[in-house]
């Protein structure tokens, strides 16, 4: 439940994540162009009403998928985007994350704090025990957010995931639990 009624799933000091809606449509296209030169090469999310719809409803409907905007609390305008994808339960309990920060929100902290909170939501109310996060290795930024965020580098895989018309390389960087108890 929302801490203090608040529209958020759990918020921070600068930051608040709440699940995607279809009416986040508007907000998160313009987002979307205006933060191109940010993504690409790297990440290519909707940036049509008619794309949204069936990336949000996927994301809605699909229960092997968790996605979540990152919100500054000051104004609620959408500082980001945090998807779990492939959740599995049973022995795993895991998922793999994707992520984008858009260009006016860069640089400012709000996707580390957005993407503790998604962590902590996912560990706690969610009841997973492993997050991954596959990085092309030239992607310094998104790099420097899984360090930041405690995430271990474990591996590398060739040719991993199809994006922009080819086969590319990632990193792979994981947290379990454990990794985030206090001590």
């Amino acid at each position: 439940m929302p801490e203090n009624d608040s529209p958020y799933l759990a918020q921070g000091p600068r930051a608040g994540i709440r699940h995607f809606a279809y009416e986040d449509a508007a907000e998160f296209t313009a987002r979307v162009r205006e933060s191109k030169a940010l993504h690409q090469p790297w990440l290519f999310p909707p940036g049509s009403p008619d794309a949204y719809a069936a990336y949000a409803g996927r994301l809605i409907k699909d229960p092997t998928k968790a996605g979540f905007l990152v919100c500054e609390r000051d104004g609620g305008a959408v500082a980001g985007f945090i998807n779990i994808n492939n959740i599995v339960e049973g022995g795993f309990l895991s998922g793999a994350l994707g992520y984008g920060a858009f260009a006016h929100a860069a640089g400012r902290g709000l996707m580390s704090e957005g993407l503790g909170l998604v962590v902590r939501y996912a560990f706690t109310t969610m009841g997973l025990h492993r997050l991954e996060i596959n990085v092309q290795p030239g992607n310094a930024a998104s790099i420097a957010l899984a360090r930041r965020c405690g995430f271990r580098l474990e591996g590398f895989s060739p040719a991993f995931i199809h994006i922009d018309g080819a086969w590319r390389d990632h990193e792979r960087w994981a947290i379990t639990a454990e990794m985030t108890a206090a001590p």
